[in-house]
């Protein structure tokens, strides 16, 4: 009983979703919409990752307001042309695995997110 009210409160609360991302993110190419973030780990290097991401923002016609890059981290700050903020987090995880997430809006908009990665995926 204790176990079943617990795995009910881990499904509606969302740390459902964040435990199966979290099992899965050992492995290239996981996917997971949680709370307004796209988060995806790609089996990539990377500054192939930051350089697709890269190409992926100016394809799309965003203004980029801000980027910061080092050997493991880098962020890219961009605005749509509904002067939503994009922000797009890129991390190293590995030699061949490397984590982005992405937030368009205060809230997320998971449509556009899916969109940015499918572009960055296209230039990898």
């Amino acid at each position: 009983m204790a176990s079943t009210l617990l795995a009910l409160s881990m499904v509606t609360s969302g740390c459902f979703l964040v435990a199966v991302g979290a099992a899965g993110a050992a492995g290239a190419g996981t996917v997971a919409y949680i709370r307004g973030e796209l988060d995806a780990s790609l089996g990539n290097r990377y500054d192939t990752v930051v350089g697709a991401t890269d190409n992926a923002v100016g394809q799309l016609q965003f203004a980029k307001i801000r980027e910061s890059k080092d050997a493991f981290s880098s962020e890219i700050v961009a605005r749509t042309a509904e002067d939503k903020k994009i922000d797009i987090v890129i991390a190293k995880e590995a030699d061949n695995l490397t984590k982005v997430k992405i937030r368009v809006g205060v809230f997320g908009d998971e449509e556009k997110s899916r969109a940015i990665l499918d572009r960055v995926r296209a230039n990898l």
